[in-house]
Order: structure tokens, then sequence, then C-alpha cells
């Protein structure tokens, strides 16, 4: 493997392992589950000589790095049973409006539609 493919696939390791640090802080369990994913991944793949496939993994890295940080959130639930969720300023958020029930006058009355059966009768 030449030094420039060694470099990316180190770059990308370590982003992946920053990257788990930042999203996933204080939640040890998580933090060592999504370590043995990522050094079990690259060890899979360890022996790759092929530089398509390897530049196609770095890609997937890279792509799975960026999930991780624009779309990962941390909730903690209280005593109240409140979450309280730790928004970093790279997660995407979109403007959501709660929802508001229709007022029981703008439903129904509604209509059966008759069958031939029913015409019939």
């Amino acid at each position: 493997m030449n030094q420039e493919i060694r470099r990316k696939v180190l770059c990308v390791f370590k982003d992946l392992h920053r990257m788990r640090q930042t999203v996933f802080q204080g939640d040890t369990t998580t933090l060592s589950a999504a370590r043995e994913k990522i050094n079990s991944e690259f060890c899979k793949h360890k022996n790759e000589t092929s530089v398509d496939k390897i530049e196609e993994l770095i890609a997937k890295g890279q792509e799975v790095a960026k999930v991780l940080s624009v779309n990962v959130i941390q909730a903690e639930q209280h005593d109240s049973g409140m979450y309280k969720v730790k928004l970093r300023p790279e997660v995407v958020t979109i403007d959501n409006n709660p929802y508001t029930p229709m007022p029981d006058h703008m439903i129904g009355p509604f209509k059966k539609k008759k069958t031939k059966c029913q015409e019939d009768s």
C-alpha cells in the first residue's frame, strides 16, 4: 500500500475515533461499543490490497463520520422523566411545527359510499 493511501486510512481511523468521543461523550458503554466496532471494521479489511476497494472503504468511513457528526444526538433522562438533549452546533435540525388537533366541528360527518349491493335493496 502506498504512503498516500496509508495516510488517508489513518486519517479516517483517527477521525472516526475523534467523532466517537465527541458524539458519545460521557457514555462509557456506547464509547466502548463504538471503539470496538471501528477497530473490528478496520481489522477486517487490514489485508485489502486493491486500491479501488481501499478508496471505497475510505469514502464509506468518511460518510460514517459525517453521519455521526450531523445526525446523532445524545439525550439524558432525568428523574422527572424529562430528557435533556445535548445538541452540538453541527447537528442538523429542522423546524418542527407542534401538533394541534383539528376542532371537532371540522371533522365529519362522513357519508358512507353506497355499493351496488346496497342500491338494489
